[in-house]
């Protein structure tokens, strides 16, 4: 028989929730366990099993943000990351189209401060 993708992804995603639950439970219990017998103190497995649970929530949670956020990119606003306006304006003033085919340039945010200097005194010096 030939299974669709989506069968062996969904497995997949099951069986690594499972283990990102799992594994720090059992980690903090054995910790627990481990220190409860070496220094006397029996009830220190109770508060590491819950950490533990704690820490396997939030590893389930993380991956699946990442999951939904790689599903549907269009569903978050800013998720594109435009032209910046220094660089519209030069394409305004040569004439050209703006085109989707290079992609988008870095935006001002991704630059360090000494390009973004440069990149203004190069548009002063235009004008």
């Amino acid at each position: 028989m030939k299974y669709d993708k989506s069968v062996y992804r969904s497995l997949t995603l099951i069986t690594q929730f499972g283990i990102n639950m799992l594994v720090p439970i059992f980690l903090c219990t054995i910790a627990g366990v481990f220190i409860g017998k070496r220094f006397s103190v029996e009830w220190i497995v109770i508060p590491l099993f819950a950490v533990g649970a704690l820490a396997g929530f939030r590893n389930v949670f993380i991956m699946a943000q990442k999951i939904y956020s790689q599903e549907s990119p269009s569903r978050g606003m800013g998720t594109r990351r435009m032209q910046p306006m220094d660089t519209a304006i030069e394409n305004a003033q040569d004439g050209k189209q703006p085109s989707c085919e290079k992609g988008f340039e870095e935006s001002s945010a991704d630059i360090m401060p000494s390009q973004q200097i440069e990149r203004e005194s190069r548009y002063a010096e235009k004008n």
